[in-house]
């Protein structure tokens, strides 16, 4: 139950990156990108192809999120110049192209070329070979300690300003009183998860497991990230984002260069798929093209659009409800609806996914957390 935890925790943070990226992308600059798994899959690779040559595997997750990055530039330069349709188009094209182009590649494994389509096994995977002493273990569940006080104390944050709009904006109180009580809800069910998390992982940290390890660097990127992205967006720099997926004629009127600003927002957002990737590929131990789908990205926007565009904590809220609906339908579908094959059982997990966002689009279309006035779906 405990490894299985970890391996949920994993994957959650590894796409709550993923969804950050997105984000940043389609929810703050309001470009819409159906490639965004082409990113994850070059950050994988690069990562996994160059850490088999010897390289440190900082230095190659740091590279291969830079060739991610440029792979952003260069969509930019050759698309950004398109309406909005045409950039989708081009971007599920890129994406699948990459994944098609691996898959019928030689790669140079270690000391040899191996084709694409066999994938890639056996590379270094962080803090492996360790085996942490004593006071390394302590120190370890220290920084998990402190993380999750970070993130209580953030939540109670968040709670507490909206309680203080409720108490100012009396005129009001039904629309603020409904907030606060949203936050609530969610702050306890998110406490709630991370209290298991904790446990989860103190239990393997003490004992020392190399999925604890990469659960702990994958929550520290992903706090790091989140904490810039929440700092730049609050900047100048994060409010011509805005203007620009509000109306870019009017940022182009105020003198700003609409283009470049784009064209950062794609780097930025795929340079953080690209670490996505690294964690993905570190947590599979093997990969394969077929593990980098025009799927995840699809997944990836639904766990944008239920949290709410436009909003770094819908993300991560939105990570969080998809990979547990995803898990509560896989353990318990199969108890109810036992007269069903697996093949059906999928199918019914993904109709049942759209039937939800269809009756969010309907209900809520901004998402749980988003802002209706901030919505770009429609842009």
């Amino acid at each position: 139950m405990v490894d299985y935890l970890i391996f949920l925790a994993i994957l959650t943070s590894t796409f709550s990156l993923l969804a950050l990226g997105l984000n940043l992308q389609w929810g703050f600059t309001g470009l819409i990108n159906f490639g965004h798994v082409g990113f994850m899959t070059l950050g994988a690779y690069v990562t996994v192809l160059l850490s088999l040559k010897g390289v440190h595997m900082l230095i190659a997750i740091l590279v291969g999120a830079s060739i991610a990055a440029l792979l952003g530039l260069i969509i930019g330069l050759s698309t950004l110049r398109l309406r909005t349709d045409y950039l989708a188009i081009v971007t599920i094209g890129l994406g699948e192209v990459i994944r098609l182009v691996i898959n019928n590649q030689e790669l140079p494994v270690g000391d040899n070329w191996i084709s694409g389509v066999f994938g890639v096994q056996n590379y270094p995977i962080p803090l492996v070979i360790i085996q942490p002493n004593i006071f390394l273990r302590i120190f370890m569940i220290g920084l998990l300690t402190l993380l999750g006080i970070v993130t209580i104390f953030a939540l109670y944050t968040w709670v507490s300003s909206a309680k203080k709009q409720l108490k100012t904006f009396i005129g009001k109180h039904s629309i603020y009183q409904q907030e606060f009580l949203s936050r609530l809800i969610i702050s306890i069910f998110l406490g709630l998860l991370l209290l298991a998390v904790y446990i989860s992982g103190v239990i393997s940290l003490y004992n020392y497991t190399p999925k604890a390890g990469l659960l702990l660097l994958c929550l520290l990127v992903l706090a790091f990230v989140f904490w810039r992205l929440e700092i730049a967006l609050r900047s100048p720099w994060g409010r011509v984002l805005k203007a620009i997926r509000e109306d870019e004629e009017v940022a182009i009127a105020l003198g700003k260069n609409v283009f470049w600003y784009k064209i950062q927002s794609l780097m930025l957002g795929g340079a953080i798929a690209g670490v996505a990737g690294a964690f993905f590929a570190w947590q599979l131990s093997a990969i394969y093209p077929d593990n980098f789908q025009p799927q995840l990205t699809f997944d990836c926007w639904i766990m944008v659009i239920l949290g709410g565009s436009g909003n770094n904590i819908g993300s991560l809220l939105g990570t969080v409800i998809f990979f547990t609906y995803n898990t509560l339908t896989r353990e318990f579908l199969p108890r109810i609806f036992t007269q069903l094959s697996v093949e059906q059982l999928g199918a019914f997990r993904i109709m049942f996914i759209g039937l939800v966002l269809i009756t969010m689009m309907v209900w809520r279309p901004q998402g749980i957390l988003g802002k209706k006035e901030e919505l770009t779906l429609d842009k």
